[in-house]
């Protein structure tokens, strides 16, 4: 497949051809994600599982557009694999002396992002290592991934055209409750706009008094593109840094500073030609060493935004669920799957509320709404001739 020299910066999925390249990246995650879920196994290093999601990210997007020199594409997110009580951002340098060994019982989440020509499919996924449906896990660990899954549902029916931020907001938040969990306070769910991880518009979850004065409400509209990042903990949902090193950063555009070290020049030149605006981890630089030492000058003068590695309190775990969807004209088209298989995770909690219970059973595509309509009224129909049937002989 190919590509015209083509000026996007404003192209939105209006265009065919930005659909396109979203669906191809949606895929590809998909697929990568694929991969990562079977490799999450007893005695698995944090490390090699996120060096081989970054690997294959790139091995994948180098097969489409190879005409086109000027696309860039590849990894839109850095693989992130954050275990327990961890909540984000956790993907270790190969310069590390100690990195997480995954063991039986952990609950994972793996965390990635692909982009084709600046337009990013992001996807979350959770799992608990060794789970099975004949080795099923109860207790607050299942407890927690029902609840951040059942949010990720409601919130796929919530973001539409029409409909307001905070509407996804409240709704999260009870289905939470409805498990006896919270969603992770103050973390948010961006739209991406091309080479915009974190576009203009967000949802909140779990605000405290502070951040709900100060996050601006928006409204869902036709065109627009949504990263839904479904963050829950069993715990209170506070999240905090601790000693863990920042790894993953993003260059800020917007910032011009003339940096004094060389070192630091060097590394935001690399960014620059690497990653353009697209998030990437240390690892991925020529050499480690002298960016970690680079990226503290640039991090100080605002050229580059640090995304800390959080937790929440240590017994308590957190579960996330992410996807991308596109808001079409006609539907709500999701372009990053979910894996989660329900009949590996027991918990005695529901969704009780019947506002909610409507919505999670609604259905999320038009045509089988349809599908589900007519099927009800031809139902209707023969109940009504069979009634007049019985009628009739009688």
């Amino acid at each position: 497949m190919d590509s015209s020299s083509e000026s996007e910066t404003e192209k939105t999925i209006a265009d065919d051809l930005v659909v396109t390249k979203y669906k191809m990246a949606g895929k590809m995650s998909n697929t990568v994600m694929k991969a990562l879920i079977k490799k999450c196994v007893e005695g698995e290093s944090t490390l090699n599982l996120c060096k081989f999601g970054d690997e294959m990210i790139v091995k994948e997007t180098a097969t489409v557009f190879k005409k086109d020199k000027e696309l860039q594409k590849g990894v839109g997110f850095p693989t992130s694999i954050s275990v327990n009580n961890c909540v984000c951002h956790y993907t270790p340098l190969e310069s590390e002396s100690k990195v997480v060994i995954l063991k039986n019982g952990d609950v994972v989440k793996i965390d990635l992002a692909v982009h084709i020509g600046g337009f990013i499919a992001s996807a979350a996924h959770t799992l608990i290592v060794g789970c099975s449906k004949d080795n099923p896990v109860s207790g607050k660990q299942a407890d927690v991934l029902h609840a951040a899954h059942m949010c990720a549902e409601a919130a796929m029916r919530l973001v539409k055209a029409g409909n307001k931020t905070s509407q996804v907001t409240e709704a999260l938040q009870k289905v939470a409750e409805s498990y006896g969990c919270k969603p992770v306070q103050g973390m948010l769910s961006h739209q991406l706009q091309k080479n915009r991880i974190d576009g203009e518009k967000t949802i909140i979850l779990n605000p405290s008094d502070k951040q709900k004065q100060e996050h601006e409400e928006s409204e869902f509209d036709v065109h627009e593109v949504y990263a839904i990042d479904c963050l829950v903990s069993s715990g209170e949902g506070h999240p905090r840094e601790l000693d863990q090193r920042t790894t993953i950063y993003k260059r800020n555009p917007d910032v011009l500073y003339q940096l004094k070290m060389k070192a630091s020049r060097v590394t935001f030149s690399e960014i620059e030609k690497k990653f353009n605006a697209m998030c990437f981890t240390l690892r991925a630089c020529e050499d480690e060493k002298k960016a970690r030492m680079g990226i503290v000058e640039l991090v100080k003068h605002e050229l580059c935004t640090p995304y800390p590695v959080l937790y929440e309190k240590d017994g308590d775990f957190v579960a996330q669920f992410k996807f991308t969807v596109l808001l079409m004209p006609n539907n709500c088209l999701r372009i990053t799957d979910s894996f989660f298989d329900k009949d590996c995770y027991q918990t005695e909690h529901s969704v009780t509320d019947p506002e909610l219970k409507t919505l999670l059973n609604s259905s999320t595509s038009k045509r089988a709404a349809k599908k589900k309509k007519k099927k009800a009224a031809s139902k209707a129909v023969s109940e009504v001739a069979a009634a007049q049937e019985v009628e009739a002989a009688a």
